[in-house]
């Protein structure tokens, strides 16, 4: 392999560590992150289900600043208004 050839690898292989998921910067500390097949399994444990609609975006926008407002995550603050709005 010819010198630039090596160099490009070596590139190649820098860059994938900066990019790679859970890793900080140049070191080999591990990030707790989840990856999204630990994460379904985890959602599935809870008996949660992903349930995907569109919606006006004034009212997301409502649904955001009300999350931010109770300090609740959106899916919680959702699944609040959705559970209430079902019992009325």
């Amino acid at each position: 392999m010819k010198k630039t050839g090596m160099a490009k690898t070596d590139a190649k292989k820098l860059m994938g560590k900066t990019a790679a998921p859970g890793l900080s910067g140049f070191e080999n500390v591990e990030v707790a992150t989840i990856d999204r097949r630990e994460q379904r399994k985890r959602d599935q444990a809870l008996g949660l289900v992903p349930f995907a609609v569109k919606l006006n975006s004034d009212l997301v926008l409502q649904l955001q600043a009300l999350a931010k407002e109770r300090g609740v995550e959106l899916n919680v603050l959702v699944a609040d208004v959705l559970a209430k709005g079902l019992v009325a």
